[in-house]
């Protein structure tokens, strides 16, 4: 075997103590999962902000707000966050309506429903962002401990070798330093992943605490 070959990664990866191989395994699954997390994420923040867009276009089209609470109704899961906070606030401002409350107890009762509402939704869109930031403040750790065992084995096998030479250190420190890189390869698309959905679902939250305001001020109008 030539040195270019067992200076590969898969050379080094295969030759590797077996505490190196499994951080390595580990860290592989990790930045699989992480992945596979990014891409799902990804595209349920872009659904939302679609869905919100077409919510928001309706709600303040003009139209009559019983006839929207009824299509929203009808249609839960294709209006989007944005409007399943509206309905559950409509439906309670409804429900204390028939029964005759006070102004206060409906607009209440209704600004309650929404909040709870929100709630539920902003953690569907937060969801598995804590396991994208686990997984970029922690892989690197991961990784070092693979390369500080690598390392240690590799000068730990320099004692049984008379004149020791670069040679015989280079490839364990080699395989050793792998894994420091599958750490950062998994930890920093899941850092920059992280910082982009929490800006993303940060902005949505706004949007919908905004409009929860602006609901309730139309709802006020209304009761009076």
């Amino acid at each position: 075997m030539n040195v270019s070959q067992d200076m590969s990664i898969l050379s080094l990866i295969t030759n590797a103590s077996v505490l190196v191989q499994i951080v390595l395994a580990l860290l592989l699954l990790v930045s699989l999962m992480s992945w596979t997390y990014i891409f799902k994420k990804y595209f349920d923040v872009k659904k939302a902000q679609r869905q919100t867009d077409r919510f928001e276009e309706d709600f303040w089209s003009g139209g009559d707000l019983n006839d929207l609470y009824a299509r929203v109704n009808n249609r839960r899961e294709q209006v989007g966050a944005e409007g399943r906070v509206f309905e559950a606030g409509m439906r309670e401002f409804l429900k204390f309506r028939q029964q005759k409350s006070d102004t206060g107890a409906q607009l209440d009762a209704a600004r309650r429903a929404m909040r709870a509402a929100f709630q539920r939704e902003m953690d569907v869109l937060e969801a598995h962002l804590s396991f994208l930031a686990s997984v970029g403040s922690v892989s690197p750790y991961v990784g070092l401990f693979g390369t500080v065992w690598g390392i240690m084995n590799a000068f730990r096998s320099l004692a049984n070798v008379q004149a020791a030479t670069l040679a015989h250190v280079a490839p364990g420190i080699a395989e050793a330093l792998v894994a420091t890189a599958i750490g950062l390869f998994a930890a920093i698309p899941a850092v920059i992943a992280y910082n982009r959905f929490i800006h993303e679902t940060d902005r949505l939250a706004v949007r919908f605490e905004n409009f929860i305001e602006e609901f309730s001020n139309i709802l006020q109008r209304q009761a009076r």
